[in-house]
């Protein structure tokens, strides 16, 4: 089943962006500018997972999360432009299961929203591209039916491209999610990649988009690539 993720965010332009990025990454969506309808949306739409701003007109973040909280089980992701400690803390506190601060990469949100739901059990834990097979819960990885073995690093790696696949990560957004930092040699990511091509085999699946970064896609060329 879908797992389902309503966005409540006022800035239309986000809001939009958002609900584009979950919509490709699989996810049942629905949106609204502020929350005078959370608790009818609650009952009638019954997100598993709540991406809830902060900053809104009317009640704001904190007290749509206590309303979440009353009325449903579904997990809960601040998004908000405040990135003070007890922000953060006032929010996890009070029951949110994580905290993005803007401006963020869309490709992290949709990373945090999936990873929060499979900590629920409400996200297929398997991902598969073309014929490569990715189940992180398990530690598991195939291609064409034949298993892989990665190390712990290549394993979270794969499964971050995995989840995005189709979309293109920069370096810093692996080192952030994978190692969690970004101010770090950027060639650990390439040493890495270069590694995990090597055991995922032809055709190649990981592709380098100049300029830009990577992209896991079955089929086609990925667009212009380096020698990384």
């Amino acid at each position: 089943m879908t797992a389902r993720v309503l966005v409540v965010e006022d800035a239309e332009a986000i809001r939009a962006a958002v609900l584009a990025g979950l919509t490709e990454a699989g996810f049942g969506t629905c949106g609204r500018a502020d929350g005078r309808s959370l608790e009818e949306d609650v009952a009638t739409f019954r997100p598993d997972l709540v991406v809830l701003d902060v900053m809104l007109p009317g009640r704001d973040g904190f007290a749509l999360l206590d309303v979440v909280r009353r009325h449903s089980d579904a997990g809960v992701v601040m998004l908000t432009a405040r990135d003070a400690v007890d922000d953060r803390l006032r929010g996890l506190r009070g029951g949110a299961d994580d905290y993005v601060v803007k401006p963020f990469a869309l490709a992290e949100l949709v990373a945090r929203v999936t990873a929060v739901l499979r900590r629920m059990g409400r996200s297929p834990s398997t991902v598969q591209v073309g014929d490569l097979v990715v189940d992180a819960t398990a530690g598991a990885v195939q291609r064409g039916g034949v298993p892989i073995e990665l190390t712990a690093t290549e394993l979270r790696l794969l499964d971050y491209l995995a989840v995005q696949r189709g979309r293109v990560v920069s370096k810093g957004q692996i080192l952030t999610r994978v190692w969690g930092y970004t101010d770090y040699d950027p060639n650990l990511v390439e040493v890495h990649v270069s590694a995990l091509r090597r055991k995922l085999g032809e055709p190649r699946l990981v592709h380098t988009v100049r300029g830009l970064g990577y992209v896991l896609r079955a089929g086609g060329d990925g667009g212009p690539e380096t020698a990384a």
